[in-house]
C-alpha cells in the first residue's frame, strides 16, 4: 500500500493517507514533478502508459511521483526516475505550486507540486508499465503543441510550463 503526505498550502506536513483513498477524497498532498533537459536544450516527455489510474495515454513531463513518509524530495525524485526511465541525475528544485483537477473517473488531484530539474544526455530505458512512448522536444515546439492540442497532456504540465519554461531555458 503506497502512502502520501497530506500537506497544508504551506506545504506542512498534516498526517497520511493510502494513495487512492486521498485521491478519491481530493486531499492536498504533496508530490514533485521532473523536467529533465538534454544538451541540445530539449526537454524529455513521456507518454503515461494507458493502465495507469488516471491520465493514462497522455504526455507528461519527464517524470512524476510522490515522496514516501520520511523521504526528502530530491531523493524521491531520483528514486522515481530510476524506477520510470531507468537512469538517475542530479535534480534541484526550480519551482513549486498547488492545483487541484477532477478527472472523469472520479479521482482528484490535489497537489502541492515541487518541481525539479536535471540534465541527461544518455539513453532513457523507460519501464513499460509506466511509460507507453517518450520523446525529446524543444520546449518552443512543446508550448506550440499545449496550445494547439491541449486535450493530448496532462493536467499537471499544462499547469506550470508557462512559469517552469524561463527556469528550464536559464540553465
Amino acid at each position: 500500500m503506497q502512502t502520501l503526505i497530506l500537506v497544508n498550502r504551506r506545504d506542512k506536513q498534516l498526517g497520511i493517507m493510502e494513495k487512492l483513498e486521498a485521491h478519491r477524497r481530493g486531499l492536498l498532498h504533496r508530490c514533485f514533478s521532473i523536467f529533465i533537459m538534454n544538451g541540445k536544450g530539449e526537454t524529455l516527455l513521456q507518454r503515461r502508459a494507458v493502465n495507469k489510474y488516471h491520465s493514462g495515454g497522455l504526455w507528461s513531463n519527464s517524470c512524476c511521483g510522490h515522496q514516501r513518509p520520511g523521504e526528502e524530495t530530491l531523493k524521491a525524485g531520483q528514486r522515481r526516475l530510476k524506477e520510470e526511465f531507468g537512469f538517475a541525475c542530479d535534480l534541484r528544485k526550480i519551482h513549486h505550486f498547488t492545483y487541484r483537477t477532477v478527472f472523469s473517473n472520479g479521482l482528484t488531484e490535489h497537489e502541492y507540486d515541487h518541481v525539479l530539474a536535471g540534465h541527461f544526455d544518455g539513453a532513457p530505458k523507460p519501464d513499460p508499465e509506466e511509460i507507453l512512448e517518450w520523446k525529446w522536444v524543444k520546449l518552443e515546439e512543446l508550448k506550440k503543441d499545449i496550445n494547439q492540442a491541449p486535450q493530448n497532456y496532462t493536467y499537471w504540465l499544462k499547469a506550470c510550463f508557462s512559469d517552469v519554461t524561463p527556469l528550464l531555458k536559464a540553465r
